[in-house]
């Protein structure tokens, strides 16, 4: 993959944060983990607005409901992570 080095200017005592939480993983690959993530968060609140333009706002039903069905999502997630790191531990 193609990099570019670009200049930012970042408060002082954010840099500290993240300059401690990039220990292991390098402040490069955290601040285009965390541009990722900010990009995807704005595609999805895009998509969230035209689809309340689209087709109206969620009802308080269906918002429980995407909520619930996330919880689930949230549940199997911590399953399958718990169960992997079973697993790794078995094989060592």
């Amino acid at each position: 993959m193609a990099t570019k080095k670009v200049t930012v200017t970042i408060p002082e005592d954010l840099l500290a944060e993240i300059r401690a939480e990039a220990a292991e993983r390098g402040m490069s690959a955290y601040v285009a983990e965390a541009l990722r993530f900010k990009r995807d968060r704005d595609r999805l609140r895009e998509l969230s607005d035209w689809l309340q333009e689209e087709y109206g706002p969620l009802t308080e039903e269906e918002r429980t409901a995407a909520f619930e069905k996330l919880e689930d999502l949230d549940a199997e997630h911590e399953r399958r992570r718990a169960a992997g790191k079973h697993n790794a531990g078995e094989a060592a």
